[in-house]
């Protein structure tokens, strides 16, 4: 692991939080904004404030996130949505583990990649637990404060990004959400594939 990991592992201060959480915003609202303009829909826009508490702006965030998932399951009606929608988003995501990748040192090693999102889910403030077995490792979400903004709808697609950002920052690991907080689940779970 790299020093760089190890400290930002341990403690991120607010201000660099509010930062990554900017730099996160802006990325997946692109990419939600382009697939409109794709299908001729104009965006709405929520305006970002330019100083504010995290969770306010993770709130504004997850409120620009519905508002563009609920303009394209209009035009396009949920299922279709659905597949360009979790397609765009996993794009998004790859792009920023991609970027994490280098930005925080993150190697070969899985448990690098596990660290690495880790900072990333604390920037969206969602905790989670790892759990494995022979077969399996399963992430288990057990807190995340974009569930408390989400529709269902808004969170099958946008947890695609969290699929992709594990892909960019390990291309041998594959990660699907098989439940969900937003459909009633007591956490969220991820079955992650990893390959040998």
């Amino acid at each position: 692991m790299s020093i760089k990991l190890r400290l930002i592992s341990k403690w991120i201060p607010e201000f660099i939080l509010i930062k990554e959480l900017d730099r996160l915003s802006d990325l997946t609202n692109n990419h939600l904004e382009m697939l409109l303009n794709r299908y001729s829909v104009s965006p709405q826009f929520i305006e970002k404030p330019s100083n504010g508490k995290l969770e306010e702006r993770r709130a504004i965030m997850a409120a620009s996130h519905n508002l563009h998932v609920n303009a394209l399951i209009e035009v396009l009606g949920f299922e279709k949505a659905l597949e360009i929608g979790r397609k765009e988003m996993f794009k998004a995501g790859y792009e920023l583990g991609c970027e994490a990748k280098k930005r925080l040192g993150v190697g070969s090693d899985i448990k690098d990649a596990l660290v690495a999102a880790r900072i990333l889910y604390k920037v969206l403030g969602i905790k989670f637990s790892i759990e494995e077995n022979e077969q399996t490792v399963l992430l288990l979400v057990k807190y995340c404060a974009l569930a408390n903004h989400y529709t269902p709808e808004t969170c099958k697609i946008m947890s695609a990004a969290d699929e992709g950002v594990l892909k960019g920052l390990n291309e041998k690991m594959d990660m699907k959400f098989f439940k969900r907080i937003t459909e009633g689940s007591k956490n969220c779970k991820a079955c992650i594939n990893i390959e040998n």
